[in-house]
């Protein structure tokens, strides 16, 4: 990557911009953060295009970006790095023993550490980022103290709403950030994105993938519904299977076929529904071909 200084002006807004479908106003705020040496926090639903977003700025701007995967698993030494067992005992603790993890990379060499599922990572290593944001260093014990490249920026993401093996972010972590908030986009971008991702050969069947996805947010009976993959795969399966059985994408079978397979597995049910994913998949999918009429008739029927 670059070396020399980034530039975070109007022409970087611009060039990210355009990678990411509705994104201009969460891009600014991006850009904006990174010129002011600040760290940002991406919060919102999978599948609204953070890391995307992310990629994209980083690539424009001649950053690195060091990726991180946030789980249980990251512990202190997995995020900072560790000593070579085997050198440890032949050369004792020197720096060229010293295993840099993904923290210390970033550190040493500059660029954005970018963790991703921030809210899945334990307190013990949190604190470890705490102290980097706050102080712009870290020492580790025996290899000694490691200032921040000027480059170096912190950026974590986090998915708000399932909260299985999640944790509550603490506010030292907040206090210490810029948090970006990334809905989802407009009906309109949801579709551009699905006609960039699939080539836009069936218009129709994907307005209608769109419409599935976008009322599966607001089902009575899901939990949590679907990102905007769902979308793009259930007209990518439909297109296939239509070919598969010589009947077209437009098939109403190959659509609801490629609708089971696409949302049922991305959507959460309330606890209290006693339906499956599929059954409520078929419905929103047989729903999701009427028209505005025959919608209000239907549910004055119901």
């Amino acid at each position: 990557m670059n070396e020399s200084a980034p530039t975070f002006g109007i022409d970087l807004v611009e060039a990210a911009a355009g990678d990411v479908v509705g994104r201009r106003r969460e891009v600014e705020l991006v850009v904006a953060a990174l010129a002011g040496a600040r760290h940002i926090l991406l919060e919102g639903p999978p599948g609204t295009g953070k890391s995307t977003l992310l990629r994209s700025v980083a690539d424009h701007a001649g950053l690195r970006l060091v990726f991180v995967e946030g789980n249980a698993e990251l512990t202190p030494a997995r995020l900072a790095g560790h000593f070579d067992p085997a050198q440890v005992l032949s050369q004792g603790y020197s720096s060229d023993v010293f295993i840099d993890g993904p923290l210390v990379d970033a550190l040493r060499h500059g660029g954005l550490l970018y963790v991703e599922e921030i809210n899945r990572v334990p307190e013990e290593t949190l604190n470890l980022l705490v102290t980097v944001m706050s102080e712009g260093e870290l020492t580790v014990p025996r290899l000694g103290r490691i200032e921040a490249h000027p480059h170096f920026r912190l950026v974590a993401a986090m998915n708000p709403f399932d909260a299985v093996g999640t944790a509550r972010i603490a506010g030292a972590i907040y206090d210490r950030v810029n948090r970006v908030a990334v809905e989802y986009q407009s009906e309109e971008d949801e579709q551009a994105i699905v006609a960039r991702e699939t080539g836009g050969v069936h218009p129709e069947l994907s307005a209608r993938a769109v419409r599935c996805v976008r009322t599966t947010r607001e089902h009575p009976d899901i939990r949590i519904g679907s990102s905007v993959r769902g979308a793009i795969d259930l007209v990518t399966l439909a297109d296939q299977l239509g070919r598969l059985r010589s009947a077209g994408a437009a098939d109403d079978a190959c659509g609801l076929d490629a609708a089971c397979a696409a949302l049922s597995g991305r959507v959460r049910l309330q606890e209290s529904c006693g339906r499956t994913a599929e059954d409520v998949v078929t419905e929103i999918w047989k729903l999701s071909g009427l028209n505005p009429d025959d919608d209000v008739e239907a549910s004055g029927k119901a």
